[in-house]
């Protein structure tokens, strides 16, 4: 008895299967399928063709892709700021990004308590004095009085 009645419990459970939806045929190839290839109509050239692709759109200059590298301007004055502050030979800041700058860059890096990896990045700059620079506005002196 209890056997059956879990039969029936666990018939009324289960939901019933979806019926599958007709699949519907492209008109095109109905009547493909009916007219012969000999008397088929052709097809246009355009729809052949292989399909144009627009050109690539300019990239606009982003945060993400502006410059790749410091410019050997750029190297010659963060070489210059390790030179005044002692992690680096002057006759080796010459403009070029080489092992003696990495190894200074990440001297300076591990005294002043950054990351010390060796790359130039904005912590490294801005303790070097080589941030951001910021045009400050000075007040303006109060008109001349009559």
């Amino acid at each position: 008895m209890a056997a059956m009645g879990l039969l029936l419990w666990g018939a009324e459970t289960t939901t019933p299967a979806k019926k599958k939806a007709p699949v519907k045929k492209h008109p095109a190839s109905a009547t493909a399928a009916k007219v012969p290839a000999s008397k088929a109509p052709a097809k246009k050239a355009a729809a052949t063709a292989p399909a144009r692709k627009k050109a690539p759109a300019k990239k606009q200059a982003t945060w993400r892709n502006r410059q790749i590298a410091p410019t050997p301007e750029r190297y010659r004055e963060i070489q210059g700021a390790l030179v005044s502050k002692g992690y680096l030979q002057k006759e080796d800041a010459n403009g070029t990004w080489n092992q003696n700058s990495i190894d200074a860059l990440r001297r300076f890096q591990s005294e002043q308590n950054l990351e010390s990896t060796g790359r130039i990045n904005s912590l490294s700059l801005i303790a070097l004095g080589l941030g951001p620079k910021r045009e400050t506005v000075t007040a303006a002196a109060p008109p001349p009085e009559k």
